[in-house]
């Protein structure tokens, strides 16, 4: 059948904005998304309890530790820059909270702000070294990846761990559920009102200035989206113990991050560096300052998510400064879809990337496969996502400018 008349017009427009995004790589969530659904796909088919209640629950718990790193690794990302020393920072917090609170009797939420407030001044101090002497910060944060990681070897001294109170506060991070339906399915639909409100408020907002506009459908389509799979999720979690704190205290910071980015003129500066430095400076943005900011955010994150990492083994150990922290939060970040050139991602691209690792990881484990598969595995995908992200940078605006 051929189609003719405003709807074929309609069609071919929507075909010609859709070859667009795919050559300026903005096809957004949408193949990372499938990427997830072909993982779950697949290992569902091996083993039906890789989608039960019970899997699906400790997969969300799971993926906050590197989640939080990765959220900080997304925004020294988008300024074009790296950070190796997060794993190693996640390491030092964990050591930090645990000598105080153990070893020097120090009530546990003081340890806890003392942890992560350490982490965001090493953050600081990179961020501060990079900017004033000009050393690329892939050479500052590798020098701090090998402090930090000296630091929290001698903080957990001759047995390599410290062990703190499984029914302490940094333990119930990872432990604590809320088992009333009312949490679930209350932040679900918390959740898709507030998505709704804020699109609606920035449509009314651009019409009001002249600005393009997404049309309402498309609005109401992907709301309708969000509320199918956030109430699927809380159903899932129901079934189990509930809404994971950990889980809500991720959605949180996600959110905060989302906000933080998009919403005020401090994400738009930072976006704005990572378009170029020179473009910035044209801007009135302060370079310096937007800098250490953004790396003593990484760290603060870092810290964060090595509280996160000790909490699910009620222990201080190595593993978080192990390197397998760091490589996980960073391929993390660039499977979500934040490009590694700089300028494009959001804080939501860490929760997808995460979620795609710790499937693989979970699937296989459920499948009694070795590591060093899931290893390769894992390197495969963050190689697509890597090269994906080189060809639509080659073929978006920027590369047809230069």
């Amino acid at each position: 059948m051929v189609v003719r008349g405003p709807r074929a017009g309609r069609l071919r427009e929507y075909a010609g904005a859709a070859r667009r995004r795919l050559h300026e790589g903005g096809l957004g969530p949408a193949p990372v998304l499938l990427a997830l659904a072909v993982i779950w796909a697949v290992f569902q088919s091996i083993n039906a309890n890789f989608l039960s209640p019970r899997n699906l629950s400790v997969l969300s718990v799971d993926i906050v530790g590197t989640g939080m790193v990765a959220v900080g690794v997304v925004f020294v990302l988008l300024i074009g820059e790296i950070d190796l020393s997060v794993g190693s920072l996640a390491g030092l917090s964990g050591a930090l909270f645990a000598t105080l609170n153990v070893n020097q009797g120090m009530p546990e939420w003081l340890a806890v702000l003392v942890a992560v407030a350490a982490g965001a001044g090493a953050g600081a101090f990179h961020g501060f070294v990079f900017t004033r002497t000009g050393v690329p910060a892939f050479v500052v944060t590798l020098a701090g990846l090998l402090a930090w990681d000296g630091l929290m070897l001698y903080l957990l001294g001759p047995e390599s761990a410290i062990d703190f109170s499984a029914d302490g506060l940094v333990a119930m991070l990872t432990s604590r559920h809320f088992g009333a339906a009312v949490a679930t399915y209350g932040l679900a639909a918390l959740g898709t009102a507030g998505y709704l409100a804020v699109c609606l408020h920035d449509r009314r907002r651009r019409v009001a200035t002249g600005m393009p506009y997404r049309p309402a459908a498309r609005i109401w389509a992907r709301t309708a989206l969000l509320a199918v799979t956030a109430l699927a999720a809380a159903y899932v979690l129901d079934q189990f113990e509930g809404l994971p704190l950990a889980l809500l205290l991720f959605l949180a910071v996600l959110v905060a991050s989302d906000l933080l980015l998009r919403r005020t003129p401090y994400g738009r500066q930072v976006l704005a560096l990572g378009g170029g430095t020179e473009a910035a400076l044209r801007a009135g943005v302060g370079v310096a300052r937007v800098r250490v900011s953004v790396f003593l955010l990484a760290g603060a994150l870092a810290a964060v998510g090595g509280l996160f990492v000790a909490s699910r083994l009620t222990s201080a150990t190595q593993v978080p400064g192990s390197g397998m922290l760091l490589v996980n939060a960073i391929a993390a970040a660039v499977i979500g879809g934040t490009s590694l050139f700089g300028g494009r991602g959001s804080a939501w691209s860490a929760l997808l990337g995460v979620l795609v690792i710790q499937s693989i990881a979970s699937g296989m484990a459920l499948l009694g496969v070795q590591p060093a598969v899931q290893f390769m595995i894992t390197g495969g995908v963050l190689l697509v996502a890597v090269v994906f992200d080189s060809l639509a940078r080659r073929t978006g605006p920027a590369a047809r400018r230069a």
